[in-house]
């Protein structure tokens, strides 16, 4: 009995070191580009100051869960859970909005097209509200569900990456560097997997697969000529 209660907590620390570590990754990128004197935090909107709140909840409640959980707490960790669900669809709505408001008040960085940045911001945000909706669904498949919300995490790393990577130079080819890093970030999931199951996890998989899938349908569309009108209408050129 006590080694399954100790199996269970080692399997938790695994989650945990994931969450604390795209946390502590994603806090980084944003703080170092601020203390570099790219943005004055103190002239942004309001909406992006709730934005960004909206997802510092998110990954605090990414770190705790996995905590509760160990502790065998799944009375709040259920409760947290759902509160989670609610702070997932606000992420959402917020990060389509800021893409959107960006782009009516020329905010966007200037390494992307109108169309690429109003793709890009709307999809990326509709994958990490896919990938919650999925671990939602798989709530009851614990394997499932845990990797499921580290992937959804791992689908918006890209504005973080995009203040650490030099971004000007990798004009027309900044998808490959971050989805390899995203990659990248699955391969450690994926090494866990085969480690402690055997094999790497559907689940893992899924993620990946969504991962490419963002990248390509990203630069599709920024191609296609509705998506271009729209951003040219609200960029107001």
């Amino acid at each position: 009995m006590a080694t399954a209660v100790e199996g269970a907590v080692r399997a938790e620390r695994f989650w945990q070191r994931m969450a604390i570590g795209l946390a502590v990754f994603i806090i980084f990128g944003f703080v170092q580009f601020a203390l570099r004197g790219f943005v004055d935090p103190v002239k942004a909107p309001f909406w992006v100051h709730l934005h960004g709140v909206a997802m510092l909840a998110w990954l605090g409640l990414l770190i705790v869960q996995p905590t509760l959980e160990a502790r065998g707490n799944l009375a709040l960790h259920r409760r947290l859970g759902w509160a989670g669900a609610g702070l997932a669809v606000l992420i959402v709505c917020l990060g389509i909005f800021v893409g959107l408001a960006s782009l009516a008040l020329n905010r966007f960085p200037p390494f992307f097209t109108a169309p690429y940045f109003l793709a890009l911001t709307t999809i990326e945000a509709l994958a990490f509200g896919l990938a919650v909706m999925m671990a939602i669904r798989r709530r009851s498949d614990t394997e499932w569900h845990r990797r499921l919300m580290i992937g959804a995490t791992i689908m918006i790393l890209e504005p973080a990456l995009g203040r650490l990577l030099p971004m000007p130079l990798m004009i027309g080819w900044s998808d490959i560097p971050v989805a390899l890093i995203q990659l990248a970030v699955v391969g450690i999931i994926a090494a866990h997997d085969r480690r402690t199951l055997g094999h790497v996890h559907p689940a893992t998989k899924a993620v990946a697969l969504l991962v490419i899938a963002v990248r390509v349908i990203v630069y599709l569309l920024s191609l296609t000529p509705p998506v271009a009108a729209l951003a040219a209408k609200l960029a107001g050129s």
